[in-house]
């Protein structure tokens, strides 16, 4: 901070650079603070909420999974909701990784799995 007030004092340049850079901050932090949390689990579903509202994806319907991938030299694991669109899509499919859930999603799965009315496992 102490550069950007450097910067807003030297030229005008610095000075779009911080002003850009304070509004994007801005906006990520109003972001996180609207969506958490992102998941809520219910007898009707899973209900995820977005920037364009909720979702209620029903137990039937709903598929978990989490995917693996290597990045950076490390491993990255994200938890995959799909379900019915409820338009005309042929589906709807919402990725979350940890920092969007706030734990391990390997963790968040298996909460679900014992969520799931009927104990049965995610298809």
């Amino acid at each position: 901070m102490a550069l950007g007030a450097v910067a807003l004092l030297l030229d005008p340049a610095g000075r779009i650079l911080v002003g850009g850079a304070a509004l994007l901050l801005v906006a990520l932090a109003v972001r996180e603070a609207l969506l958490r949390p992102r998941l809520a689990a219910g007898p009707d579903g899973v209900a995820v909420r977005t920037l364009t509202g909720t979702r209620v994806l029903p137990w039937g319907l709903l598929r978990v999974r989490v995917r693996s991938a290597r990045r950076w030299g490390t491993t990255v694991r994200t938890l995959e909701l799909e379900g019915p669109a409820g338009g005309a899509d042929d589906g709807l499919l919402i990725v979350l990784g940890r920092w969007d859930l706030g734990a391990d999603p390997v963790s968040v799965a298996g909460d679900l799995a014992e969520l799931r009315p009927g104990g049965g496992p995610a298809r």
